[in-house]
């Protein structure tokens, strides 16, 4: 008997948004009036389909899943006075709260409201109807396929099977839906709450001094504080923002390239053939990466110091008579010198990462290819140039976008070494402060927590960008099989 089955549209090449909005829309209509009585009831009750088909196991599950959340959405169940459920829905865009105190109306005693909760509790309630949804297709897919087995011929999946499936042909399934939970819990949630803070007025040196948990939507006006200078650290957004950018994205160029182009050469030097002692010399850049970065960071900043050892070792050799502001501790101090110090420092502690990933590049590079060139007449020179160079960069151009964006927001090198100075008066960035160095001040020092996020926003665009734009335009991703 021919199968009967509907299977979604998977192929997409080709199809626009709506052709393919249309085709899962056309799928879903499909699904349900060629559906059983089971399958059509199951888009009300879950697990009705399941039932239907004698899998009473699964059809309890899916049950429970949804009379649960529909109880934390019709019963709203509260933390501290701030609700789940269709009542954070309500307050999430309208910031309904309460300064408490004694309700003579209803002869009650209200808890001062939270802001804070109130934005989380109203997306975690968007979660858990993104999860209700998600558990509605899942319920209506699974009697929807047992309806296709009895039209072949064949027993719907018992929960036994259902368990084996997941532990053999859906493994993946099992191995990745707790990484995406975590994810979703860990990552996406906290990273959506504190991108919706940049839409507020929420920082905490104004709200601890009018003593009160309250906040409220503000729509753009921070992202434009960046622009006009208007707001409580308007002047400082406006006057440092590009300083701080341009530096940001000097520096993440320089410590990138420096360690990446250092690396490489290194590799070749320890590598060379007939050198003396490569193991001894590899053990000591390694060393670098052994030691924890925090440690050797904190070590070079006290020997730069004012009164460290390299500048009374200047002055007890008569080469300087007033300390030398190597990274900038001090107001006053060269900008410019901290900002060539903090790339030179960056050196030591990336080249030794890029030497060790080249060393074993370098090991794979086709033998013949040399040889094919040195019997053309081809120098050292050249077949850098031509075959070690082209590829090891072809390789390694994923490591050198990421070590870009990661060098974006560097916050360790910088904060340990120069702690952001020399500081600037009236501002709270400093010469050397890159956006995330800078982010961390307006949130952890002033409790700027809007305009933390705004900034946040901005590094982010900036990151992304970049790394797709880089990336979609490489040979690593245009010419993938070249050097297979």
């Amino acid at each position: 008997m021919a199968s009967t089955k509907v299977k979604v549209p998977k192929k997409s090449d080709g199809l626009n948004v709506f052709e393919k909005l249309g085709n899962r829309f056309s799928y879903f209509v499909k699904r349900f009036t060629d559906g059983s009585f089971g399958t059509k009831l199951s888009h009300l009750i879950f697990g009705a389909g399941s039932f239907y088909h004698k899998q009473y196991v699964k059809g309890a599950l899916f049950l429970l899943l949804q009379l649960a959340i529909l109880a934390v959405m019709i019963f709203c169940p509260s933390v501290n006075g701030t609700p789940y459920g269709w009542k954070a829905l309500v307050n999430l865009p309208l910031m309904n709260t309460t300064e408490g105190g004694f309700d003579p109306a209803t002869m009650t005693t209200l808890l001062p409201s939270d802001c804070r909760l109130i934005v989380l509790f109203g997306f975690v309630t968007i979660a858990l109807i993104l999860i209700y949804i998600l558990v509605w297709n899942l319920n209506v897919e699974s009697s929807y396929k047992a309806d296709n087995d009895r039209k072949v011929g064949k027993n719907p999946t018992t929960f036994r099977e259902d368990l084996q499936a997941l532990l053999d042909a859906k493994f993946h399934v099992t191995m990745l839906t707790p990484t995406c939970i975590a994810a979703a819990v860990f990552t996406i949630l906290p990273t959506v709450f504190m991108i919706s803070l940049a839409f507020t007025t929420y920082n905490l040196y104004d709200m601890n001094a009018l003593e009160t948990k309250l906040f409220h939507w503000n729509g753009i006006e921070n992202f434009m504080a960046v622009f006009t200078g208007e707001g409580a650290l308007g002047a400082e957004i406006n006057n440092r923002f590009l300083p701080v950018l341009g530096w940001t994205l000097i520096w993440a160029v320089f410590a990138t390239l420096t360690c990446y182009f250092g690396g490489i050469i290194l590799a070749l030097l320890i590598n060379k053939k007939g050198l003396k002692g490569q193991k001894v010399f590899r053990t000591i850049f390694i060393l670098t990466i052994a030691i924890p970065q925090f440690i050797s960071l904190l070590a070079v900043r006290n020997l730069l110091a004012q009164y460290g050892p390299v500048n009374q070792l200047l002055k007890n050799m008569g080469l300087i008579t007033e300390s030398i502001g190597f990274l900038g501790l001090n107001r006053g101090d060269s900008e410019i010198l901290a900002k060539v110090m903090v790339i030179v420092i960056n050196m030591w502690v990336g080249i030794p990462y890029t030497m060790l990933m080249t060393s074993g590049i370098l090991m794979n590079i086709p033998s013949d290819l040399y040889e094919a060139a040195r019997v053309d007449g081809a120098s050292t020179t050249k077949m850098f140039f031509k075959i070690t160079l082209p590829y090891v960069v072809f390789v390694t151009t994923p490591y050198l976008i990421s070590s870009f964006v990661g060098n974006i927001n560097s916050f360790n090198t910088i904060y340990l070494l120069t702690g952001g100075n020399p500081e600037y008066l009236n501002f709270k960035a400093g010469g050397t402060d890159l956006l995330v160095t800078w982010l961390y001040k307006l949130t952890i020092d002033e409790g700027m927590y809007n305009t933390g996020a705004v900034i946040g926003i901005f590094t982010f665009l900036i990151t992304a960008v970049i790394t797709l734009v880089t990336y979609r335009r490489s040979r690593a991703y245009n010419e993938e099989d070249t050097f297979q």
